[in-house]
């Protein structure tokens, strides 16, 4: 499937093959972004599948979410054959990506030192847990990182840690492999040696919260959870309109505040000593919220936001993520992509799916390949590696690769 005209130049990845050994999100997010760059990326499964395909509640949208533009292939790495085209296809890439728990893929012949002897040029991106260091062998989930990184710490309420909404690091992690995927392909350009990269859910973690590290390195004071935070700003919250719907409101400069106060006619708060400069406004925010929760009480969210558009103010809607695709801005840009589910109960549907945040040569980087099927492209490549078909009924009826 391909939603450009033929005659568009090449994707950037245009030519760079990727053999991705992953599951899960972190893993498959790292193939999806060099798959949405150009990159043939090929999805490598065991013959029953990526068990992402058959999870329920939160977990229902693993695949078809990371596993666009891909192709699949299954094979059965425990049996001799299978993991012959493993080796294989493996040592046939440019990068390999995998992100199961320290030692699998070596054990299996899979890991770095083996391939990078088949294939010099060949770049190898572990994502892990942990970089190797002490907690380097330690079971590790976006949940597991969110609390000992400090991060569920900053999102809930004090005494009550509060993991991040979405997979976080798990998604980051696999943008930061897929960046050092990038970086070593230009390295590989100069030096003609690939190399290995190392990306891992707990140091990503950390590297969200560094602001607030760095907020104690320099004021000496520890950061508060973000519901307890003092904020630098004096109108930067949610508020109940009259209608009941939440807002979240902001004015973030002084000329941002008299905007507010014109274009609401409350001159009284405008000339009020105690709230003449954005500081002044801080230290005087449990005397002003109250003041503007009960005025904007009055006002539906319709009016609000009228008013905070016209007058260029911060303001958004408090959304729920069905409510997205539904979302003009979205639609209009391109934002969402048509894609067909491949397993459960919606198998065959249609369903739109969210591209990735950014635009090159002003187009959007679309979907060219539905979510695979599992196995779908085993017997095309196991042609592309050099099997006939005789060879790959072989294969079949061995029970070493499926599709």
């Amino acid at each position: 499937m391909s939603t450009a005209e033929s005659s568009s130049p090449p994707l950037p990845l245009a030519g760079i093959r990727v053999v991705e050994f992953t599951h899960m999100v972190m893993g498959p997010t790292c193939g999806m972004v060099l798959a949405d760059l150009g990159a043939e990326v090929i999805k490598v499964e065991p013959v029953d599948g990526d068990r992402t395909r058959h999870l329920l509640g939160a977990g229902a949208g693993f695949f078809p979410m990371f596993n666009r533009n891909k192709k699949s292939i299954a094979l059965d790495l425990r049996h001799p054959r299978g993991l012959e085209v493993a080796i294989r296809l493996a040592s046939s890439a440019d990068v390999v990506a995998q992100n199961f728990k320290p030692g699998v893929m070596k054990k299996y012949g899979l890991g770095y030192e083996a391939l990078s002897q088949l294939n010099e040029r060949l770049i190898y991106v572990n994502h892990t847990g942990f970089l190797p260091g002490p907690y380097e062998h330690r079971t590790a989930l976006d949940e597991v990182v969110q609390m000992m990184g400090g991060l569920a710490y900053m999102t809930g309420r004090p005494g009550d840690p509060l993991r991040a909404g979405t997979s976080v690091n798990d998604i980051m992690g696999g943008m930061f492999g897929a960046i050092g995927a990038m970086a070593a392909l230009m390295q590989r350009a100069a030096t003609g040696r690939g190399q290995e990269v190392d990306s891992a859910l707990f140091e990503n973690n950390v590297f969200l919260v560094g602001q607030h590290m760095m907020q104690y390195a320099v004021t000496g004071q520890a950061a508060a959870p973000m519901p307890e935070r003092i904020s630098s700003w004096a109108v930067y919250d949610v508020f109940t309109l009259k209608d009941g719907e939440q807002m979240f409101l902001a004015a973030v400069s002084d000329a941002q505040w008299n905007t507010l106060c014109l274009a609401f006619g409350w001159a009284d708060l405008q000339y009020d000593p105690g709230f003449a400069t954005n500081n002044d406004r801080v230290r005087a925010r449990p005397r002003l919220l109250p003041l503007l929760r009960e005025r904007l009480l009055h006002y539906s969210s319709k009016k609000v936001a009228k008013i905070f558009e016209d007058n260029g103010l911060p303001y958004a809607p408090i959304n729920k993520p069905e409510q997205l695709f539904d979302d003009p801005h979205l639609n209009a840009t391109g934002g969402l992509a048509d894609i067909t589910l491949t397993d459960g109960e919606r198998a065959g549907a249609s369903a739109r799916t969210t591209l990735l945040p950014l635009r090159m040569d002003g187009q959007r980087l679309g979907v060219r390949q539905h979510p695979p099927r599992l196995g779908e492209h085993t017997e095309a490549l196991l042609a592309t590696l050099g099997y006939g078909a005789d060879e790959i009924a072989q294969l079949r009826e061995q029970q070493a690769v499926a599709g």
